[in-house]
């Protein structure tokens, strides 16, 4: 396998920049994912890495090299679309086969069999060998697009959101089976997703994409416990975090249009008006609790419960396990981990240490 390093990429269509001085490395084996809204120029990125896209500015580097100026072919990646791009009329033997057919390789038919058959038994797909791609599901076209990636034993592997078009049941599945594909295979994988879900779940590391530039890179764990601005805050975390306008005075913090105050963390210094950050699993329902709030709002979701707290015109979300029995317009005590809040600047940069 290899290692990728992008330096100061920039890529301009003719009415947007698509991305601006965008730089990482993926390492050697690696699964990593660049993860960000629609627009934000994922795609444009993997296009730029696989060649399909000529940027204006930067190098894509492969184990040291500079390949710019390499055609795709040369570059020897695998790309995996949303869509399946298999040829319906052909079996999914003969689909598996296509890329080792090509006049570049030029294949033995005995060695094609004995890959395409490898390849088959990974994904658990030798039993629909002689089907045609047409009769086949969802789930199973993009394992066979899966697979003929996985064929051609490439440098690197390229997945554009490869999972968005499953039904949910089908992802969560798919998700396993190619985290366990990545890691027995050892492949160096860079993977676009929109879905915060499959990036926590799935990466090393994480890049967060936001209008054409990088805002974090990091591990799934640094992602989501330090976010570097309201943005990768609100990105990563469902339900989505509490953001919250705050003010800190002789030492306390205070959650605007509401009762609620906190001790000020000693080991930051805080402006005087700042945003805070509460995720929905650090406000905890509980006699204990200094602070008293309203039920507005329960979401049950089976293992847990949603539950929106009003507190004078504010109103936080909290996570609670299983079903609750709790009524709209309850009153309940409830307490914030204060060493778990995060505090960022009114541009929305973090500002703790």
């Amino acid at each position: 396998m290899s290692n990728i390093e992008l330096q100061h990429i920039t890529k301009r269509f003719p009415a947007v920049t698509a991305l601006s001085d965008v730089s990482f490395d993926v390492h050697d084996g690696e699964f990593f994912i660049l993860l960000g809204p629609t627009g934000a120029g994922k795609t444009t990125t993997l296009r730029v890495v696989a060649g399909l896209e000529r940027q204006e500015e930067g190098d894509v580097i492969f184990d040291g090299e500079v390949v710019s100026d390499l055609t795709p072919a040369d570059r020897d990646v695998a790309l995996v679309f949303q869509q399946y791009s298999l040829y319906p009329t052909m079996s999914v033997y003969d689909n598996l086969a296509f890329p080792l057919r090509s006049p570049l390789r030029r294949m033995p038919e005995a060695e094609i069999k004995t890959r395409v058959q490898e390849v088959a038994e990974i994904l658990r797909i030798s039993h629909m060998l002689d089907r045609k791609t047409a009769k086949l599901s969802g789930g199973e076209m993009q394992r066979v697009s899966i697979g003929r990636a996985i064929v051609r034993r490439p440098r690197i592997f390229l997945m554009d959101e490869p999972l968005s078009n499953l039904d949910a049941k089908l992802r969560e599945a798919l998700r396993i089976e190619l985290q366990h594909l990545q890691k027995t295979q050892n492949s160096t994988t860079l993977f676009v997703t929109h879905d915060q879900i499959e990036a926590l779940t799935m990466a090393d590391r994480i890049a967060i994409l936001n209008k054409g530039q990088i805002v974090q890179i990091g591990a799934p764990e640094d992602i989501y416990d330090r976010p570097a601005t309201t943005f990768v805050a609100q990105l990563v975390g469902t339900p989505r975090i509490n953001l919250v306008k705050s003010k800190r005075e002789n030492g306390k913090i205070y959650i605007e249009k509401s009762d609620l105050h906190l001790a000020a963390p000693a080991d930051c210094a805080l402006p005087g008006e700042f945003l805070m950050g509460i995720r929905p699993e650090d406000v905890l329902l509980g006699e204990e609790g200094g602070f008293t709030g309203e039920v507005a709002l329960t979401e049950p979701l089976g293992v847990e419960t949603v539950v929106h707290l009003r507190s004078g015109e504010q109103t936080l979300t909290c996570l609670i396990p299983g079903i609750t029995h709790l009524k709209i317009g309850e009153t309940v005590h409830f307490k914030i981990l204060s060493d778990r809040i995060h505090c960022f600047n009114l541009e929305g940069n973090r500002v703790q240490a």
